[in-house]
């Protein structure tokens, strides 16, 4: 019966559970075991008791979800992968959270997380590194990486995270997923510990296109607790395209040429030509300040993160150093001790691009070109329907290859960062393997175009037809791991 359960896809597992074929309790109850084992430190906490079972009419069925450590979830503990908020425990629940339940889908666990959702990698968590299912040598993307890697590995069905830079969709690629960021204030921040407030925006991480606009449809919406959510304007509705008939595909050479790897490039070239299979144009084009956008996040971002992890001092919540003279000696040796070097890092570059004499400089010439950037991709959706990238310029690299250089680490984001600085929404498909790991296929729409980039999502997954049930587990008891075929140093064998 376990199995069967994790062979299925969230949606199939609902329509199961409805028909009466299955109950949530035994779903639950696989999921919560298979989780509980978990090899990959992809969960820094799992429910101990399985729920009630959902209503009958519940539209999520009892299928549990996964959630990112940093959503406050009331009553279980939410870190945001720090030491500064070991085991808090809020009285409230964050919205997108509750919105899911409220849909019949119960919490599942706590996913690791880079600390505060500042990495790429996944390995800036307090908790420890989350470990790629595909190849544990490897890392599995950032900062949602503990949510990537429980759906890819099957320790969850689906799973939800945010995404600042590009924190859903690049783990979403290195682990072989589907990763859609909504666009900005399509989803209710209400509850979601902070880092970059103008940017942060929670999003699904699913098995596949159908599971992503499922557990969207829930998640979305305005709520009174965030005034910078907005109403969604319709509602999300289940792909079914099967073609992509008349859609033009614009591929910026900003994003699509020199720093990306020769294999991901070779798959990128590849689903374009099966686009043009399916109907789709591929018209180049240009998007002249998106090589801008990894300098202008990386002021605005911690310029952001400075202001709202000032709160974070001993005083209230969280840690407190045990032993201090005054109450300065207690702000500074408790942010000392609780904050991970990456988080220290872009605090002191976002104080510094704050301060007096360097704002204009620096934070108010990063406002001007993020303003470039979303009136280029304007300009660019008068011409085209949907612009295309590889999501990642690389697939997963090895654990600590990047750490000690974080200007490389940052380059991860170098093709997502743009989309948040111009508030849209993006998705990411795997499209294939180089290398024998999972590689990405960006496509990026105008405000509110989900449900067109779903459809479009969709009819390429079927095209594609990409399988990552081996990553799960679930091949059958003879079929190899992940990795296994490659050799400890993360050679091809």
């Amino acid at each position: 019966m376990s199995a069967e359960v994790l062979a299925l896809t969230a949606a199939q597992a609902g329509e199961r559970i409805r028909a009466g074929e299955l109950r949530s309790a035994d779903v639950f109850a696989a999921y919560r075991d298979r989780a509980a084992a978990d090899e990959l430190n992809a969960f820094v906490w799992v429910a101990d008791d399985v729920p009630a079972a959902a209503a009958a009419d519940a539209p999520l069925a009892g299928v549990p979800v996964a959630v990112k450590d940093l959503f406050c979830t009331e009553g279980v503990p939410s870190q945001a992968g720090s030491k500064i908020l070991e085991d808090y425990r809020p009285p409230y629940t964050a919205t997108a959270v509750r919105n899911l339940q409220q849909g019949g889908a119960p919490l599942l666990g706590k996913t690791n997380q880079d600390e505060f959702a500042m990495g790429s990698s996944n390995e800036n968590s307090a908790y420890g590194p989350v470990r790629n299912p595909w190849d544990p040598t490897r890392v599995p993307g950032g900062s949602s990486g503990g949510s990537a890697a429980a759906v890819a590995a099957g320790l969850a069905p689906w799973a939800i995270g945010t995404d600042t830079g590009g924190s859903i969709r690049q783990p979403a690629a290195l682990c072989g997923i589907v990763g859609m960021k909504p666009t900005y204030g399509a989803v209710s921040r209400y509850g979601m510990i902070a880092f970059a407030s103008s940017l942060d925006q929670a999003g699904p991480l699913t098995r596949d296109v159908t599971d992503c606009a499922l557990l969207l449809r829930h998640m979305v919406g305005q709520d009174p607790c965030d005034s910078t959510s907005v109403a969604f304007p319709e509602e999300v509705r289940t792909p079914s395209a099967e073609r992509l008939d008349g859609i033009r595909l614009g591929v910026p050479e900003e994003l699509t040429g020199e720093g990306i790897e020769p294999g991901v490039l070779e798959n990128f070239n590849a689903t374009l030509r099966t686009c043009e299979e399916l109907g789709a144009t591929i018209e180049p084009m240009r998007l002249p300040h998106a090589p801008h956008a990894l300098s202008a996040y990386y002021i605005i971002a911690p310029a952001e993160a400075s202001a709202n992890l000032a709160r974070y001092d001993g005083v209230r919540y969280g840690l407190r150093a045990p032993e201090y003279d005054d109450l300065l000696s207690m702000y500074t040796r408790t942010r000392r001790a609780g904050f991970g070097a990456e988080v220290k890092r872009r605090i002191m570059l976002g104080t510094y691009a704050l301060s007096s004499g360097y704002y204009d400089a620096y934070y108010g010439r990063a406002q001007q070109v993020r303003t470039k950037i979303a009136d280029d991709f304007r300009a660019a959706f008068a011409a085209v329907d949907f612009v295309v990238t590889p999501t990642s310029p690389n697939v997963a690299f090895g654990l600590g290859s990047k750490t000690d250089d974080p200007w490389a680490m940052y380059l991860n984001d170098y093709c997502t960062v743009p989309v948040p600085l111009a508030g849209l929404p993006a998705i990411s498909i795997p499209s294939g393997l180089s290398e024998g790991l999972p590689v990405g296929f960006q496509i990026i729409g105008g405000a509110f175009s989900e449900n067109r980039i779903l459809d479009a999502a969709y009819a390429l997954e079927q095209a594609i037809g990409f399988d990552g049930s081996s990553a799960r587990g679930i091949a059958g008891p003879d079929a190899p791991r992940p990795g296994q075929e490659r050799r400890p140093d993360g050679g091809k064998g």
